[in-house]
């Protein structure tokens, strides 16, 4: 998942540190989710939406629809085709 976090917080000049201390979790849980190695929980999502008086979907979005790892809805008909 994708997301604005490391943008959001540099517009407000905060730290890793900072942000970590705001959300209560450790510098490492907000570098990870920054870099794209971690996507938070729920309860983290709506911590973090509320911090930035911006909503989930404003902060997070799915990756793009063409990553090889994603197939579209037309790769997994043309997949389930070839089964039959």
């Amino acid at each position: 998942m994708r997301n604005r976090l490391r943008t959001l917080r540099a517009e407000r000049r905060w730290s890793q540190a900072d942000l970590a201390d705001r959300c209560q979790v450790s510098r490492q849980t907000i570098n990870a989710i920054e870099t794209e190695r971690y996507d938070p929980g729920l309860p983290l999502a709506f911590t973090l939406a509320d911090i930035f008086e911006l909503t989930i979907e404003e902060i997070f979005f799915p990756d793009r629809p063409d990553r090889p790892d994603r197939p579209d809805r037309t790769d997994r008909t043309a997949a389930s085709d070839t089964r039959r």
